[in-house]
């Protein structure tokens, strides 16, 4: 297969997820912001966002001070930010377009009227009148994505590119929502709660889980109320939680296997090198060492990893 398009079918999908997972980390920030809670708090939240997605500078260098109604419109309709919804969708569908011949009319279809879909739907208004439906709007298009992907595409090169992109990119958003939730509450992780303090975290704890599909899987799994350091561990180390760090990274390196065409590439021993972490680590070693630290570590080798795979695979990074 030719590295551009390699490159074209890899970023198609990382920019489809990518939209799928801002959408979740602001539904997660929008439907706390609307439980009991002071200002200062509720622009705490925000900040958070915008700094675990690495866009704080630009975004006060645009809008200043943080409001939620403007950084929901920085990181869902502004166009100069790439990071945004619409530019995701936007780029998701021109790196589409232009491999279009090595797509099935189904998946073609299908990013391009997801695109056609959320334009009018920005023009329209529907994002403000219901926030939280076009969220799930967004994740809804993404799911059909990769699910017409999986049952149209032949099973080669193509495909396991576009996995690739979608593990990749999935195992970055998962640990930059769980740092968004954890750091904001470090302080008093391990501290006594007064009843009225539990009752608030039950509903940031839930709302997490939700942002991540992962409520009715944590009372199947743990069968007890919801606890921090429990919800790091399905999250992050469990292999059978689809969107854990664990499961994302089984993905990307059984995904690497199939592409490489040396069992001895750098590319991959750095991949199972991460995922053999997650499949022994503890996650009482890992909030010993801080929960922080250790999800800043692995932010910097997912895309250190991201970088190898362009330089190895696609088209190389200048």
């Amino acid at each position: 297969m030719l590295s551009r398009t390699a490159d074209h079918l890899f970023w198609m999908s990382r920019y489809t997820e990518r939209a799928e997972n801002t959408a979740r980390m602001l539904d997660v920030n929008y439907q706390t912001s609307l439980l009991p809670q002071s200002q200062a708090v509720a622009q705490m939240g925000w900040q958070g966002l915008l700094s675990i997605s690495e866009l704080l500078y630009s975004y006060k260098e645009k809008y200043g001070e943080i409001q939620a109604r403007e950084v929901m419109d920085f990181m869902v309709k502004d166009e100069s930010n790439p990071s945004s919804i619409m530019s995701c969708l936007s780029a998701a569908r021109e790196n589409a377009r232009a491999v279009r011949g090595a797509l099935t009319t189904e998946v073609w279809e299908t990013q391009n009227t997801t695109w056609l879909e959320v334009k009018r739907m920005i023009k329209s208004g529907d994002f403000e009148k219901d926030p939280s439906q076009f969220f799930e709007w967004v994740k809804f298009r993404s799911h059909l994505s990769r699910g017409v992907t999986v049952g149209t595409m032949l099973m080669d090169e193509s495909l396991h590119f576009m996995r690739l992109g979608t593990f990749l990119e999935r195992s970055d958003n998962t640990a930059r929502l769980v740092d968004v939730k954890f750091h904001a509450v470090e302080s008093d992780f391990f501290g006594a709660a007064s009843e009225k303090d539990q009752e608030y975290d039950f509903y940031h704890w839930s709302a997490i889980l939700r942002s991540v599909s992962a409520f009715e899987i944590y009372r199947k799994v743990y069968r007890d109320v919801i606890k921090p350091e429990r919800v790091a561990e399905l999250l992050i180390l469990k292999p059978d939680m689809p969107r854990s760090l664990h499961a994302s990274l089984n993905e990307v390196v059984g995904n690497l296997a199939l592409v490489a065409s040396n069992p001895d590439s750098e590319t991959l021993r750095r991949a199972g090198k991460l995922r053999s972490e997650l499949q022994y680590g503890r996650i009482d070693e890992i909030l010993a060492t801080g929960l922080h630290a250790y999800l800043t570590q692995f932010l910097d080798r997912v895309n250190d990893l991201g970088a190898h795979i362009s330089r190895e695979f696609l088209v190389p990074v200048t």
